[in-house]
C-alpha cells in the first residue's frame, strides 16, 4: 500500500472515530486541544472499541478520561473496551492523576460470556485499589445498569445527568433523579452540556491525588455576612469564596449540608448539622464526605446546630469518621452541641482541631432540659408547688438553668471552646484558622482500615 492510500486510510480511521459521540464528549471535556486518545484504534468484533479514552487538561490541570461510545454497538463493554479502561487506570495509577469516566452504555457483549465478567471485575477491583488516591468522578450521561452501575457508583463524586438510566437492576431501571434522591449521584445535571461542566469544576477543585495539594485559586469574597439568626445549613455558602459553592447529595439525607467549596482560594469540605435531630440519612452523607475529604487531605469545617443523633449505629458512624481524620478540621456551633453529638462534631478532645462558637451557642454535657431535671431534683418540685401554670413555670426554670450552665462561656471557661465569635466574623476567623492548620501532620499506628460502620 503507498503512502497516499495509507493517510487516505488514516484520515478515513481518524474521521470515524472524532466523530462519535465519545469522542465529542471528551473535546468538551479538556480544554481545547489538549486531549490526546490512548488506543485509538483498538478494535472490537470488527469496529473499533466501544469507549474513547485519553488524557488532556482541565483548567491546566492533567486529567485521564474514558467515555463510553454509545455510537458504536451502544457502547457495549466488551473486552476490548475493558483493556482500554484497564489502560487509562494503569497511566492513572503510575502518574496520579484524576480519572473521569463518562457511562453511556446498553449493557455488555453477551457473546463474550465468562470474559466479560473477568473484565467487569478487574475494571471493579482496579478501581477499588485507586479509591482514595486518585480522584475518580463518573458521569453518567445514559444507561448505566447492572455492574457498570456499581462500577460508576463506587466515584469519588458521581454526577448524572436528567433522564438517564442508572441501577443495578438491568430490568426494571431506574431515573438519574432517583439515584440522586437515594444519595447514589451527588450531583443531577440538567443535561449532558451541564454533567460535563460540573465534572470540569469538580476535577479542578480536587488534589491530583492523595499526596499533593489541590491548586490555589483566585477568589472573590463571599457575597453577604452571616446575620446572627442565621440556620446553621444556609451558613457554608455565604462563607465560601463567591461562585465556588457545589453543594453535595442535596436530595438526600437533607438534615445536614455537604459541600464542595473554596474559602480564600483553598478547597475546603463543608459540613453543617442543622436539624434538631441528626437523621440516619444525614450521617451516612455526612461520614462519607468526611472520608472522601480525609483521603485527599481537603480541610473539614463543620457547622453545628443541633441537639442529639437519632440512634447509636449513626452516632458511632459520623464519630468514627471524624474521629479517624487526620485533615485539617474546624468547628463552629451556632446553635445547640450537647453530649454525643458535640463530642463527635465539634469536640477538640476528639474529633476538632479548633472549635469557635456564636454567643448565643448552647454546650452541655446532656440535653439542657435532661440537666435541669438531674441537677435541680426536688427544687422543680417545690418551686412549681402551688404553681397555677406548672408547665410554664417549669420551662422557665429551665430556661434559667440553660443560661446560667450551658452557654458558650461557661463552656469556654472549661476549654471546650477556642473562641466565642459574632456570626458576621465567621468567614475572617476560619479564613484565619485554616491559613494556621494547612499543614497539619498527624501519624497513626498502622492498620489496614478502621471498622466503621458503613
Amino acid at each position: 500500500m503507498g503512502i497516499e492510500n495509507k493517510n487516505d486510510v488514516l484520515s478515513k480511521a481518524v474521521s470515524e472515530v472524532e466523530a462519535s459521540k465519545g469522542y465529542m464528549r471528551l473535546q468538551k471535556l479538556f480544554d481545547d486541544a489538549t486531549f490526546t486518545q490512548v488506543d485509538a484504534f483498538a478494535k472490537s468484533e470488527g469496529g473499533y472499541a466501544e469507549a474513547v479514552a485519553g488524557y488532556g487538561y482541565i483548567n491546566g490541570t492533567g486529567v485521564y478520561a474514558i467515555a463510553q461510545n454509545s455510537d458504536l454497538s451502544g457502547g457495549a463493554m466488551s473486552q476490548a473496551q475493558a483493556a482500554k479502561i484497564k489502560k487509562v487506570y494503569d497511566l492513572a495509577q503510575k502518574t496520579g492523576v484524576p480519572v473521569i469516566t463518562i457511562y453511556d452504555s446498553i449493557g455488555g457483549r453477551l457473546t463474550e460470556g465468562s470474559q466479560l465478567l473477568t473484565a467487569y471485575g478487574e475494571i471493579l477491583k482496579m478501581s477499588s485499589a485507586l479509591s482514595g488516591v486518585i480522584p475518580q468522578i463518573s458521569v453518567v450521561l445514559g444507561p448505566c445498569l447492572g455492574t457498570q452501575a456499581l462500577i460508576a457508583a463506587c466515584g469519588d463524586v458521581v454526577i448524572a445527568a436528567k433522564g438517564a438510566e442508572f441501577s443495578l437492576d438491568v430490568n426494571t431501571g431506574s431515573t438519574a433523579e432517583k439515584a440522586f434522591e437515594n444519595g447514589t449521584a451527588h450531583l443531577l445535571a440538567e443535561d449532558e452540556e451541564d454533567a460535563i461542566a460540573i465534572a470540569r469544576d469538580v476535577a479542578s477543585m480536587l488534589p491530583a491525588n492523595n499526596i499533593e495539594t489541590a491548586a490555589g485559586f483566585e477568589f472573590a469574597d463571599a457575597s453577604e455576612n452571616v446575620a446572627d439568626n442565621t440556620p446553621a445549613n444556609d451558613i457554608p455558602e455565604l462563607v465560601a469564596d463567591d461562585g465556588s459553592y457545589l453543594e453535595l447529595s442535596a436530595a438526600y439525607g437533607d438534615d445536614a449540608v455537604t459541600a464542595l467549596a473554596t474559602l480564600t482560594g483553598i478547597t475546603v469540605g463543608f459540613v453543617s448539622a442543622g436539624a434538631k435531630i441528626l437523621g440516619g440519612d444525614a450521617c451516612k452523607k455526612i461520614a462519607r464526605f468526611v472520608r472522601f475529604c480525609d483521603a485527599f487531605s481537603i480541610p473539614v469545617i463543620t457547622f453545628v446546630d443541633s441537639e442529639k443523633f437519632c440512634c447509636l449505629k449513626s452516632a458511632a458512624r459520623v464519630s468514627s469518621a471524624y474521629a479517624e481524620a487526620t485533615t485539617a478540621k474546624i468547628s463552629v456551633i451556632t446553635g445547640e452541641a450537647y453530649g454525643a453529638l458535640y463530642v463527635a462534631l465539634a469536640g477538640t478532645g476528639s474529633n476538632a482541631d479548633i472549635t469557635f462558637a456564636y454567643p448565643n451557642a448552647s454546650v452541655s454535657p446532656l440535653n439542657p432540659y435532661a440537666s435541669a431535671v438531674i441537677m435541680l431534683g426536688d427544687e422543680i418540685g417545690k418551686e412549681l408547688k402551688g404553681s397555677a401554670n406548672p408547665q410554664a413555670d417549669k420551662e422557665a426554670l429551665v430556661a434559667k438553668f440553660k443560661a446560667e450552665n450551658c452557654s458558650v462561656f461557661e463552656a469556654a471557661a472549661n476549654g471546650y471552646v477556642e473562641d466565642v465569635i459574632t456570626p458576621s466574623a465567621t468567614r475572617a476567623k476560619l479564613a484565619s484558622a485554616l491559613d494556621m492548620l494547612i499543614g497539619k501532620r498527624v501519624q497513626r499506628l498502622p492498620k489496614k482500615h478502621n471498622n466503621l460502620f458503613i
